[in-house]
């Protein structure tokens, strides 16, 4: 009798121990706050630089804003404000590490960064919009650490409509 009570539980425990477990879901990837309105480019501007509004840089495969970049931002706001007429795109940018899709995405987030900080400098929202090139655009094409520095960027730029 007390075999095969031995036995029953021994069944009851490896059952329980084969049965299927839940699967648990990894954590979702941080990414970084975004304002609730968003501007879509404007495909028929023509967007260009402008000498008033400076280039940001990002350390490798970050995309928080600088202390450096703080400072330039607040300038390229105030232009901004100053011209509340134009449009704006803030380009992401990233150097050739990475895979495309991963440098498309860390591209994107570096430019809602820069989208969000101007909003918070008071810059009206429906007026940026933001677009990754990733490692489609490089600065500079050399593979160096140097050139890489300089691919880690976001750019803002003024749309001239057609």
């Amino acid at each position: 009798m007390k075999l095969q009570l031995f036995a029953a539980l021994a069944a009851l425990v490896f059952v329980a121990a084969c049965a299927k477990k839940p699967m648990v879901k990894p954590p979702e990837p941080v990414v970084a706050p975004v304002a609730e309105t968003k501007a879509e480019p404007d495909v028929r501007a023509e967007w260009e630089s402008v000498p008033e509004v400076l280039t940001i840089r990002f350390d490798y495969d970050k995309y928080e804003i600088r202390a450096d970049a703080r400072e330039i931002l607040v300038k390229n706001a105030s232009y901004l404000k100053a011209n509340a007429g134009m449009k704006v795109i803030v380009e992401g940018h990233t150097d050739e590490r990475g895979t495309t899709e991963y440098n498309l995405a860390l591209g994107q987030r570096r430019a809602s960064a820069v989208r969000d900080y101007y909003i918070r400098l008071g810059v009206k929202a429906a007026r940026i919009a933001t677009i990754s090139y990733g490692e489609e655009k490089p600065f500079d094409t050399a593979s160096t650490e140097a050139a890489w520095a300089k691919n880690r960027r976001a750019e803002t730029k003024i749309g001239r409509g057609k």
